[in-house]
């Protein structure tokens, strides 16, 4: 499997996320870059998502975005020498 630019998108879109608050969404705006509006549609398409313009993580797509945000999490730590 090979991160393709669209899967990236999509991955950006998932850490987006809040995961500390179920009751707070998304939304992608028509104004926003085309790549988030097609990724946010995939997203929904995938069941990821409950709106095609993001909305709130459904079930699988909270699943998703808490592996996506712990693996960038683990990354992104400096490492010390």
């Amino acid at each position: 499997m090979s991160l393709t630019p669209e899967l990236v998108a999509e991955l950006e879109i998932l850490a987006l996320f809040n995961l500390d608050s179920s009751q707070e969404g998304l939304k992608i705006h028509q104004t926003a870059a085309p790549k988030a509006i097609a990724a946010a549609k995939r997203l929904y398409d995938k069941e990821l998502i409950d709106q095609p313009d993001g909305g709130y993580l459904t079930s699988l797509g909270r699943d998703a975005a808490q592996n996506i945000q712990t693996l960038l999490t683990i990354l992104n730590v400096e490492e010390t020498a």
